[in-house]
């Protein structure tokens, strides 16, 4: 069997649910009087006065905090190894004066859980990857502190620690979106490290680009999360390309959720219009547009995992960027079956079929795809 990597795999540790139940506004958990799992609410759209409170976001379980579920859970699925990270809204709507000591307490409790997990499986450090049950992380970053030196501190000190393989971060930045230029220290504190970003989304579009309340609350998280999502990751690495980022940070690597959202079907659309954008100096006009391409920056800076749930969306994805930057992903404890009975999560399968799929003639790139890649990207060891 090859060695399989879950590169997107969430956790919340306890601290963190401590936190959301301690809270009233989203994001916040609420614990129900009629002993059913807790209700997650970290949708703005879901935090509306009009529902019960025990009807609001969505259930969960202890495969959100404890450990050994997703431990038994990459048992289920054939895993070996998962990079785990603190899911959405992160560490975002934390405090100023408070971000930095719930970064440094997220990581080291991500730390403390790889270390301890890693040395329970292989006490000798004598077993290969694939052989034992293995955890690295991406951390979270004090978005919300006062100052970018407190994210760039963060970043180096990540660094350090042993099972820390990046960083992930959703798309507001600092607060005004990615091609805010005061990211510019992060950015280039991510390059100097060589720390990979791990790109993921959460606040989606404006209800009104569904048809309002009244719509998404028939039709629940289908039009947020199948639409919204992969919507907003686009529009944030576009301004990322149009402000130049990549222009300036060319080293800089991210790992794009979902495939890269619409990014890689939408390539060559955005390519023509920067081309033919007359606001930039190329076209006359006294902006500077990104010096390099949508194409050579999806071949070099940007990797994508492979969370798309079918062939035509991971061909695109491995068009765009090439086989040897996929990496898969089951996007756990989101998306579980919704009849109990089920052994295996719809959810993970489907992206295991999409890969054969797509691969089936080449067992050499669905090997990669499944835990190659992300051993030699993450370096994993």
């Amino acid at each position: 069997m090859p060695l399989i990597v879950d590169v997107h795999t969430h956790v919340y540790p306890p601290a963190y649910m401590q936190m959301l139940r301690s809270r009233k506004t989203v994001p916040y958990v609420h614990d129900p009087s009629n002993n059913r799992d807790p209700r997650l609410i970290i949708l703005s759209s879901d935090d509306d006065a009009s529902i019960p409170l025990d009807q609001r976001g969505r259930p969960v379980d202890s495969s959100y905090w404890d450990i050994n579920v997703k431990l038994s859970f990459m048992r289920q699925h054939g895993i070996n190894c998962s990079v785990i990270s603190l899911a959405n809204p992160w560490l975002d709507f934390v405090e100023p004066a408070e971000a930095q000591m719930w970064a440094e307490r997220i990581n080291d409790d991500l730390e403390k859980t790889c270390a301890t997990v890693n040395k329970a499986a292989d006490p000798g450090n004598t077993l290969t990857l694939d052989q034992k049950e293995t955890l690295f992380a991406f951390g979270a970053l004090p978005l919300s502190a006062p100052s970018s030196e407190s994210v760039v501190a963060e970043i180096k000190r990540l660094k350090t620690l042993e099972h820390l393989r990046g960083v992930i971060m959703g798309t507001s930045g600092l607060g005004k979106g990615l091609d805010d230029a005061r990211l510019d220290p992060v950015w280039e504190a991510l390059q100097e490290t060589d720390m990979l970003m791990f790109l993921h989304p959460h606040y989606g579009l404006p209800e009104e680009a569904y048809g309002g309340p009244e719509t998404t609350g028939r039709y629940g998280h289908v039009l947020p999360l199948a639409l919204g999502f992969p919507l907003e990751t686009t529009i944030a690495v576009t301004r990322m390309l149009l402000s130049g980022v990549f222009d300036r940070f060319p080293r800089l690597k991210i790992l794009l959720a979902h495939s890269g959202g619409t990014l890689p079907f939408l390539a060559g659309r955005i390519e023509s219009c920067i081309l033919h954008e007359r606001k930039f100096i190329s076209g006359g006009g006294d902006v500077q547009g990104p010096q390099r391409s949508v194409w050579d920056v999806l071949k070099t800076n940007i990797y994508l995992d492979a969370v798309v749930y079918g062939k035509p969306g991971l061909e695109a994805a491995m068009t765009a960027s090439g086989s040897d930057r996929l990496l898969f992903g089951t996007d756990h404890p989101f998306f579980p079956p919704l009849d109990s009975k089920d052994n295996s999560w719809p959810s993970v399968t489907t992206n295991y079929q999409a890969i054969h799929a797509t691969f089936d003639t080449n067992s050499k790139t669905v090997a990669d795809v499944l835990g190659g890649n992300a051993a030699r990207i993450l370096n994993l060891k």
